[in-house]
């Protein structure tokens, strides 16, 4: 095995949180150099072609999509943090204060979008149909007593639908990074029940055994650095990510 590993990752907590890592693989005899990309379609393509090790920036459902939808063989080899999302209106202070026919922006991406819907049914503005649980989308409301209007945005775009709408899905960690109002004010969060969505680490089917990508990834959940960078990452806010691992 060589002693070099290439991880990619987006920028921001993620890559933070892997900088920290690879600064401490480093002491330990581990040459980790750390690629950022700014999409999350070129990661997993780099790492099937052979560009790279190890990613980290996706959950599980949306590397299942990937794997059904591009038929490459990768896999989860261990989890990381898992970035709550959260309801933000600059509206109203409370949930119940929602007008009927109110707006609400949701994640575009069938993804995501489903995890959006799942807490709105959770803070009990919506109901879904029984069984879907994160796989939700419009279609799949069964009851909307307010009568909410949905707008599907980009996941990434969402920080700025904020103020247009009555009420959106928001990512934390796109907030603390957009710096345009407080990422703790969302009116309500998801928790480790999303587990699914933890950000974890991937890496070709065939590699998941491997020494050096099993050492990294351990060093990293055992390591107090990065629990405090990822901290610091999430506005030193708690109720903004839960450690999955």
């Amino acid at each position: 095995a060589r002693a070099e590993l290439r991880i990619g990752v987006t920028p921001g907590a993620l890559a933070d949180s892997i900088q920290v890592a690879a600064a401490e693989a480093k002491a330990e005899g581990l040459e980790v150099r750390v690629v950022e990309f700014s999409d999350w379609t070129t990661p997993n393509v780099a790492l099937d072609n052979g560009d790279l090790d190890l990613n980290y920036f996706q959950h599980q459902a949306f590397l299942d999509n990937a794997v059904r939808q591009n038929g490459v063989k990768l896999v989860s080899v261990g989890l990381g943090l898992l970035p709550n999302i959260g309801l933000y209106s600059e509206r109203y202070a409370r949930l119940a204060d929602l007008p009927a026919g109110a707006k609400v922006a949701v994640a575009n991406d069938p993804v995501n979008q489903g995890r959006g819907l799942a807490l709105l049914a959770t803070a009990g503005l919506i109901t879904l149909k029984d069984g879907v649980g994160a796989k939700a989308t419009l279609d799949d409301i069964a009851a909307n007593p307010k009568k909410l209007r949905f707008v599907e945005i980009e996941g990434p775009q969402l920080v700025r639908a904020v103020a247009d709408v009555d009420l959106a899905q928001g990512y934390p960690h796109f907030i603390v990074a957009a710096g345009s109002f407080d990422p703790t004010s969302a009116l309500i969060y998801s928790g480790i029940e999303d587990k699914l969505f933890a950000v974890s680490f991937v890496t070709k089917a065939a590699r998941k055994d491997d020494p050096v990508i099993r050492k990294f990834v351990h060093l990293f959940q055992n390591s107090d650095a990065v629990k405090q960078q990822i901290h610091t990452s999430f506005a030193g806010s708690n109720k903004l990510y839960v450690l999955a691992w």
